[in-house]
């Protein structure tokens, strides 16, 4: 049987392989694996939501939903964008989608064309990538370091411009590294892409599990305008608690909704109506008390957990502002276990290699830079935060045995 191209073009998620390897070692090994590879939070649905579920199966609230969502969580959408940041959305711009891949998947659709470039940063979430490549464009990944908190600069944006770039897909907090784009940086990129008559895609899944008020806002509240012109995705997976749920959303301009429309009613149909029916319970006060309870946990986990990876030699350069991620240097650690940096096979990169043997020696499984990094994907291992506490000491504490 003939596999299409397009889906030969599509790279695996590495991230799998070392989940597999960690189930192997998990059946043999004599004590219990650490996972910290999956970004998924270890809290699920709060109380208000699960019943909230129950009662749309219990009421038979299960059929079909407007391709665009409920109208009532399209309002209490936009209304959580009025308490949390002090920006009113129009419920019109807000079309609810099954988890913030479909949302990707639909804005990638209704704006690229085969060969269209977008701009990204290199690190950066491997399956954003991937929906631009499915679109039939390609995806421009632009090396950034450190010191630019691993995120594209307006400068970037303008160099590296050519005649076939769409826009940008940007990420603020990041997956894989937890930063975010200062404010006047992001307004900077978003009046360039403007300028140019392009597009400013923006991942905001992590939006609401920011910790600092100087990075913690949305793209869609940017003067002059722009937030008008940015197209913000969405989800209920990580600070609402809810991945397994599949719900997301997209903030679109107005013109650009009847089209996703049409997209979404052939690809899609709707998003589940149940989970939709659960999901208007996430913005009751008691939820999101609770939600606010959380995202303290998670920074408290942070300000325990990269201090301590510090420490023993495993450098992140970036305090996350936001997510539940430690982008870790993992080379002065690789070379006390021996681990020599790698040839030019991918499989030979040192992160790669080290993600194996922490496995292997401490029973910690974490992401390799291979799936998230291009320019340098030997350099960077990613820890997953999104642990309890309590796990996170005790990885600490094989770490601290181990090196």
């Amino acid at each position: 049987m003939k596999i299409s191209a397009r889906a030969q073009r599509v790279d695996p998620f590495y991230v799998m392989e070392v989940a597999k390897a960690a189930a192997r070692e998990a059946a043999s090994a004599a004590r219990p694996v650490i996972a910290l590879n999956i970004g998924e939070p270890d809290f699920t649905a709060p109380p208000l939501v699960q019943q909230a579920a129950e009662r749309a199966i219990r009421d038979g609230r299960s059929q079909y939903t407007n391709a665009l969502g409920l109208p009532a969580l399209r309002e209490a959408i936009a209304g959580w964008y009025f308490t949390r940041w002090g920006h009113r959305v129009d419920p019109s711009r807000i079309v609810v989608t099954a988890g913030a891949s479909a949302a990707l998947q639909l804005a990638c659709l209704a704006l690229i064309d085969a060969g269209d470039e977008v701009l990204m940063p290199d690190p950066s979430y491997p399956c954003n990538r991937q929906f631009v490549q499915a679109a039939e464009g390609r995806a421009v990944m632009v090396p950034c370091g450190p010191e630019q908190r691993f995120q594209l600069s307006a400068e970037q944006v303008r160099s590296q411009w050519g005649a076939r770039t769409r826009g940008v897909l940007l990420a603020s907090p990041s997956n894989p590294t937890g930063t975010s784009i200062a404010r006047d940086e992001l307004q900077r990129i978003a009046a360039e892409v403007r300028a140019r008559d392009g597009i400013t895609l923006i991942d905001e899944i992590y939006l609401g599990l920011s910790y600092d008020t100087a990075f913690g806002q949305t793209a869609l509240s940017l003067p002059d305008g722009l937030g008008e012109s940015v197209i913000s995705v969405n989800s209920f997976s990580k600070y609402f608690n809810m991945t397994g749920w599949r719900l997301g959303w997209l903030v679109l301009p107005p013109a650009l909704v009847p089209a996703v429309e049409r997209l979404a009613q052939n690809l899609f149909i709707c998003a589940s109506a149940i989970a939709q029916h659960a999901a208007l319970a996430c913005f009751e006060p008691e939820s999101l008390h609770e939600y606010e309870r959380r995202r303290a946990a998670f920074q408290a986990r942070r300000d325990v957990f990269i201090p301590e990876l510090n420490r023993l030699g495993l450098h992140v350069p970036v305090v996350p502002d936001g997510a539940f991620y430690a982008w870790a240097d993992i080379r002065a650690a690789a070379a006390r276990w021996g681990l020599a940096p790698g040839g030019a096979r991918p499989e030979d990169a040192q992160s790669w290699r080290f993600a194996f043997e922490l496995l292997r020696r401490c029973q910690i499984a974490a992401t390799p830079g291979r799936d998230f990094a291009q320019a340098d994907p030997g350099r960077y291992l990613r820890f997953s935060t999104a642990s309890s506490l309590e796990q996170l000491q005790e990885a600490v504490a094989r770490l601290e045995a181990a090196l």
